[in-house]
């Protein structure tokens, strides 16, 4: 199955899902509405002719664009049909929820935790939302561009 034949199930399937295309990306990606996020992967993961059977990388970035969207990006492999696809989603800045993957692929878990620590992205049920890199009384998301370290928030002391 090509690109081309992965983009016309999804639109054949879930209608609506798709908000455009990168194929210049390697892999090609395509855009996918948030809502829709969650039963597209369900169809990749389920379908005999895709099985996307491995999340090969999920992450997410603060794009720092003026209009201040975020992005969570899912690379996806199907070892026995040797495919490769992109899925990207972009979410607001003020309220980035997306509903989590983790039921589809168990890999989902830690690196939803690291782009919700990292970036404040909440992932709706997710089965363990909770810091993952820092501490809980940490401030903030540190890569978000508008993030700014407290003064002296951790001091590290080392005795020898």
């Amino acid at each position: 199955m090509q690109f081309e034949e992965i983009k016309s199930l999804i639109e054949l399937e879930v209608p609506n899902a798709l908000c455009g295309e990168d194929v210049v990306s390697t892999p090609k990606t395509l855009l996918i509405d948030r809502e829709a996020i969650f039963s597209v992967c369900q169809l990749l993961y389920s379908h005999k002719n895709t099985y996307f059977d491995s999340l090969s990388c999920l992450t997410g970035l603060d794009n720092g664009t003026e209009a201040g969207s975020l992005e969570v990006v899912y690379h996806l492999y199907s070892i026995p049909y040797h495919l490769h696809v992109a899925l990207k989603v972009f979410l607001k800045y003020a309220s980035p929820t997306i509903d989590s993957v983790t039921s589809i692929w168990k890999t989902a878990n830690w690196h939803e935790r690291e782009i919700y620590d990292l970036l404040g992205i909440k992932f709706i049920n997710h089965p363990d939302l909770r810091r993952i890199l820092l501490p809980n009384d940490w401030k903030g998301h540190p890569l978000r561009k508008e993030y700014k370290e407290e003064e002296n928030y951790h001091e590290i002391k080392i005795k020898y």
